[in-house]
């Protein structure tokens, strides 16, 4: 038997990054892109490498080519991470798995480090392969807890829940992170809702510009932590567009969204240093009258356009700067 299991990336419409500060979030995935594992038995368990894994070098510029390429998570690295994690999880729930072993790997075409969630894609393909192996449930918000653990635990990276239930659900979703909801249950109240809600999206990342979300994230943090008024007011501010958008989407309002989406990159704009690249990205979006925010970390955007010429003029636009624009073909 060969398992073969996908996962997508994930685009944030509105409410990031609050999903790591108790906040509310509403996010998708998206098929253009995936992570696919391949797992079959075999006498021996073997996790077989691939691009991104390579550890010989023409020399020391190929080296550093490859971590602003791809950063220091090997693919390798995440399986093992993730097989390990998934083990524990089973003994801790007394699961008893069987003896057989078996082979794995996996392949990506996500692109890197642009705030898309190729990571955890990765992740959550190969602890659906490992569930669907020992023919093992787990359930959707314990998966996302799962997999946010193997990144946070194991790997080192400071990252919230949105993507991982986005990726666990596999439809749209509306997040609530409340911190009352997480101490009553260890997971948020996570409602989907139908794609059909979301019209007229589109997605674009630079082709020269990756900054990983560890390096994103690594002040806000400490300052939510230590009751800084002005980070605290921020993510309520999220959260509170992230219900506004959520009202207009349930009352088929869409058309009203893409100030709000505007709003959720302008109040982002207080709080955090943002790179004149992903100014300008953003700026030459809305210039053509798109609404544009970052859809994680940083590097890719995503905003509604009102037609389809306003698409096109998009398009044109952000190609001359190096910029990739698509609709996103959402999972639901």
């Amino acid at each position: 038997m060969i398992i073969h299991t996908r996962s997508y990336p994930r685009a944030a419409l509105v409410g990031n990054p609050s999903d790591g500060y108790y906040g509310k979030t509403i996010a998708f995935v998206f098929s253009n892109f995936s992570a696919e594992v391949v797992l079959y038995e075999t006498p021996e368990l073997e996790i077989l490498p691939q691009e991104r894994d390579r550890s010989i070098y023409k020399n020391i510029s190929g080296l550093y080519e490859d971590v602003q390429l791809f950063g220091y998570y090997g693919g390798i690295r995440l399986l093992k991470a993730t097989i390990k994690k998934f083990l524990e999880y089973c003994r801790a729930n007394r699961v008893v798995l069987d003896n057989r072993n078996f082979t794995i790997r996996y392949q990506s075409d996500i692109p890197n480090r642009l705030g898309l969630a190729g990571s955890s894609a990765i992740i959550t393909a190969c602890m659906k392969a490992l569930m669907a192996f020992y023919k093992i449930r787990i359930p959707r918000q314990l998966l996302a807890n799962l997999v946010l653990s193997v990144e946070t635990d194991e790997l080192g990276i400071s990252a919230g829940l949105q993507d991982r239930v986005a990726q666990a659900y596999e439809e749209p979703v509306f997040m609530d992170f409340d911190k009352a909801i997480f101490e009553r249950q260890e997971y948020g109240d996570y409602r989907p809702f139908s794609a059909d809600h979301l019209q007229r999206v589109y997605i674009a990342y630079r082709t020269d510009l990756s900054e990983g979300s560890e390096v994103f994230h690594n002040d806000i943090r400490s300052r939510f932590d230590k009751g800084d008024q002005v980070v605290i007011d921020a993510m309520k501010g999220f959260a509170d567009l992230t219900v506004q958008v959520m009202n207009l989407l349930e009352a088929k309002q869409f058309d009203q969204i893409s100030p709000l989406l505007d709003a959720n990159f302008d109040l982002r704009s207080s709080i955090y240093q943002i790179s004149s690249k992903n100014k300008e990205m953003v700026a030459l979006a809305r210039s053509v009258g798109a609404s544009a925010k970052f859809t994680g970390s940083g590097g890719a955007i995503i905003g509604t356009y009102e037609n389809e010429e306003m698409y096109d003029s998009l398009c044109e636009i952000l190609s001359q700067h190096k910029i990739v624009v698509f609709k996103p073909i959402i999972v639901s």
